[in-house]
């Protein structure tokens, strides 16, 4: 072969094979095109269920959030709804403690009205508010236990107490005009014949022959007792 054939041969062969590999590279890119475009639609597939899979747990939060303050709310009226005292007519009042002997601090002095009985005097401890119900208290004598009857013919007033505000209840030891009776240096008082907590009072020497005992006041002078 010549030198002028085979030099056109090698460039012959050159274009062919330059022509060869920008159809290859065409091919190539058209390839990497088509997948890319193919897989677009599956990335866009991803995105919208990534999209309602958020949505729905936006939604499932919601749905949360709202069931826990129906929760709370059922909470807060069984709440309220287990206070109080039901009056009739929808609304509740709030139920007042009721003074026990030992929330009260206890006194008592030897007065010489009506011809002689003791006065109880009681005060709610610090820090305390209470109520003295509307009937007498349990005042007993001795060990046998003899109480008091009542000195006065209708129930008192409930009395409220807090800070200095104080009650009153007078006690008449002996009632009887004759001679004898038990001599005793204590009472022993309660608030109702219930107290689980009844005090001892000491009141100096006392006679005690049916013994009587006013209701609860505001005022000494209402506590003075009558035959």
């Amino acid at each position: 072969m010549s030198g002028n054939r085979r030099k056109a041969f090698l460039v012959s062969a050159a274009l062919v094979g330059g022509a060869m590999l920008m159809t290859a590279c065409q091919d190539s890119d058209a390839a990497t095109d088509t997948g890319a475009s193919q897989s677009s639609p599956s990335a866009a597939q991803a995105g919208g269920a990534a999209a309602s899979s958020g949505s729905s747990a936006s939604d499932s939060g919601q749905g949360t959030d709202k069931g826990t303050d129906a929760t709370g709310k059922g909470t807060e009226a069984d709440a309220g709804a287990g206070s109080g005292v039901d009056t009739g007519d929808g609304k509740r009042e709030q139920v007042e403690q009721i003074c026990g002997a030992n929330d009260i601090s206890w006194s008592t002095r030897s007065e010489s009205q009506a011809g002689g009985y003791i006065l109880i005097m009681a005060k709610a401890k610090s820090g305390i508010t209470c109520y003295l119900p509307a009937e007498l208290p349990t005042v007993a004598f001795g060990s046998d236990g003899t109480e008091a009857g009542p000195a006065e013919q209708s129930v008192g007033e409930q009395v409220k107490l807090s800070g200095s505000t104080t009650a009153y209840a007078g006690v008449n030891p002996k009632t009887t005009s004759e001679d004898g009776g038990k001599e005793l240096d204590s009472i022993i008082v309660a608030v109702g014949n219930d107290d689980p907590d009844p005090v001892s009072l000491p009141v100096g020497t006392i006679t005690v022959d049916k013994p009587i005992v006013t209701n609860w006041h505001t005022a000494p002078a209402d506590a003075v007792p009558s035959n």
